[in-house]
């Protein structure tokens, strides 16, 4: 992406991150914070939430909201809290971006059990799904709000050995679509979908471990993206599935 961001483009804005202690979250709220935004971290571990909040502050961003939470098991009621911890910490929500994931390993579809299926589901497609309905009351009052799923390459070309994991997150196409469709009737609020493509991230690691790191994108090329889907400057585009390849940025 040639656009560039103003380090204050974020102002004013209240972006929450799914997944923020590690990988493209963790990522995600440091570009946020440093572009000015108030930033809400959710992750299961204290400990994580605890460095990426340093990070934050000694980058010189504003304090940011620390929500400890476990996705895989989390309820209405303690997604409904979230979202109103953050109306009572923040006053309001213009954000979301949904980077929490989980995966097993790559295996046969006969090697793959039930309960494998039902927790990459329950956080790849149903606690997006959960959290921002949770949030919809926040983001519908916000003047301009930005829902935005990370996706999964695979979701959209199905292969051999990505059972569970590829249509967990072959859910979040049809949400996408669905939730952008629903709505319409708020032009305020858009939601879209972005696929990363191959780069530098623990779950990259997880599941290409023969792939070096040289053959894949620096994180840093894929912010310039959240930057935009998150700003004022995507505006007016809805119901979007972007796939990327920044291997041809490495490094720049």
């Amino acid at each position: 992406m040639n656009q560039t961001f103003a380090k204050d483009c974020l102002a004013g804005r209240v972006i929450l991150v799914t997944g923020a202690t590690q990988g493209v979250g963790r990522e995600a709220a440091l570009t946020f914070a440093a572009h000015g935004a108030d930033v809400v971290l959710l992750a299961r571990s204290v400990k994580g939430l605890e460095k990426v909040y340093d990070e934050i502050l000694a980058a010189g961003g504003k304090e940011p909201a620390a929500i400890p939470l476990d996705l895989l098991t989390a309820t209405d009621e303690q997604l409904g809290n979230a979202a109103f911890q953050i109306k009572q910490t923040l006053g309001r929500l213009d954000g979301i971006v949904h980077c929490a994931s989980h995966f097993y390993a790559l295996s046969p579809l006969s090697n793959q059990g039930i309960e494998e299926w039902m927790n990459q589901y329950r956080i790849n497609t149903v606690a997006p799904f959960a959290l921002s309905r949770a949030c919809l009351p926040l983001l519908k009052e916000s003047p301009d709000a930005s829902v935005l799923f990370m996706g999964e390459s695979h979701s959209l070309h199905p292969a051999a050995y990505w059972g569970g994991f590829g249509a967990s997150k072959a859910g979040l196409n049809y949400l996408t679509k669905v939730a952008a469709d629903e709505w319409e009737v708020y032009p305020n609020l858009r939601v879209n979908q972005l696929i990363p493509g191959p780069v530098n991230s623990p779950q990259r690691n997880r599941t290409h471990p023969g792939e070096a790191k040289s053959e894949r994108a620096d994180l840093s090329t894929l912010m310039p993206y959240l930057l935009y889907w998150q700003s004022a400057a995507s505006q007016g585009r809805s119901g979007e599935i972007i796939e990327l390849d920044l291997r041809s940025q490495k490094g720049e």
